[in-house]
């Protein structure tokens, strides 16, 4: 039997990114849940040394839990191209890590750069040939840890292609190369709200809430 979160408890979001927590606790806060950031608590960032979306999350949200006292939630995602193997994947966020022969980090959160992430994309995929397949989707694992050890995954992905050049202003990461299935404009040129709505990390989150707070 899957264990609930109770209402009555706070919810430590494993994050150092106040962005991330304002999200997930706007979607946290219809069913009653209080929720706190691990920078807020003063809580370490674990090294993320999984080779898997799901070995991240459960690393984040094990050691936020132990650390607090607290249930925890942690999420992991990333972009995956077929025809790089699934590449980036869990080293999405790396790729956007500037390497010393490549000049002065970026301004983006902890100095990453997204244009060159995406360029790095690019690059790989156009020395494949220009009748390359360009499918990639996302991916976002949720993963939920009690102070006893106990867990729960939650995953969600969505479907699309690698665009170039990027396109739009609305989005974040690899967004601007990212059209959905379905659309013609990427995650950067769609309203928020409707990217929320088809997003893998609302994919993750559906289940998660019929699991922790269906009947």
């Amino acid at each position: 039997m899957t264990r609930k979160l109770d209402p009555a408890d706070r919810l430590v979001i494993a994050t150092h990114n106040a962005g991330k927590l304002r999200e997930i606790a706007a979607l946290m806060a219809p069913y009653g849940m209080a929720c706190a950031s691990a920078g807020e608590l003063g809580l370490p960032e674990p090294e993320e040394t999984g080779t898997t979306f799901v070995e991240n999350a459960l690393l984040k949200a094990h050691a936020a839990a132990k650390a607090s006292g607290l249930p925890a939630l942690a999420d992991d995602s990333g972009l995956s191209v077929a025809a790089l193997g699934g590449r980036p994947g869990v080293y999405t966020a790396d790729w956007a890590e500037r390497q010393w022969f490549e000049g002065a980090p970026g301004q983006d959160y902890k100095g990453r750069d997204w244009y060159l992430a995406m360029g790095k994309v690019e690059g790989l995929l156009c020395q494949l040939g220009s009748d390359v397949d360009r499918s990639c989707w996302f991916s976002c694992t949720l993963a939920i840890a009690w102070p006893n050890g106990a867990e729960a995954v939650y995953e969600g992905r969505v479907e699309g292609t690698f665009s170039w050049p990027p396109r739009g202003t609305m989005g974040f990461g690899y967004d601007p190369v990212f059209v959905p299935q379905g659309r013609t404009v990427t995650f950067a040129q769609l309203d928020p709200e409707e990217k929320h709505r088809i997003s893998h990390r609302a994919d993750a989150f559906a289940k998660l809430v019929a699991a922790q707070f269906g009947a």
